[in-house]
This record gives structure tokens, sequence and C-alpha cells, in this order.
């Protein structure tokens, strides 16, 4: 394991320690597991769903001719327009 120092506003530092002793850990224990679950859900959210890649397939009734010349620009839109709405 590697040490990382931070600081927190005490109201944090207040909310976590008593977070870690309720729970019966150590307050290192709890911010690695906070760590730990935001990294996985963000390793979720970068995986977009299979259906979101087969929208591709819809392109060719949009009216665009170079679908087959321009497929990574359409469908990198595609997926932006899914993320970021």
């Amino acid at each position: 394991m590697n040490r990382t120092q931070i600081y927190l506003p005490p109201e944090q530092h207040q909310a976590l320690r008593q977070e870690a002793a309720r729970r019966g850990i150590s307050l290192a224990g709890l911010i690695r597991e906070i760590i730990a679950e935001h990294l996985e859900k963000n390793k979720k959210l970068q995986k977009p769903p299979k259906e979101v890649y087969m929208r591709l397939v819809g392109l060719g009734n949009s009216g665009a001719e170079d679908v087959s010349k321009h497929h990574d620009r359409y469908l990198a839109e595609v997926l932006k327009n899914e993320h970021h709405g």
C-alpha cells in the first residue's frame, strides 16, 4: 500500500471518524472502502451498454451518405450524446 496524506474540513473528518467507529473499522479502512466503491461505480459508467453501439446501425436511415466512411465519427457522436445528454 502507498501512504497518502489528505486534508479534510473538520466536519468531514468528524463525520468519517464517527462512521468508522459505528462500523468498527479504522478511518483509513473506511476511506479505502469509499474510494473502492467510487472507482467501481465509475468503471461501470465508462462501459456503455451494447445497445448504444447498436444505434449506429440506425444511422443508415439518417440520410447521411458517408456512414461507412466516417463510422468512427458517427459512433463517437452517439456515445457522446448518450453520456452527456
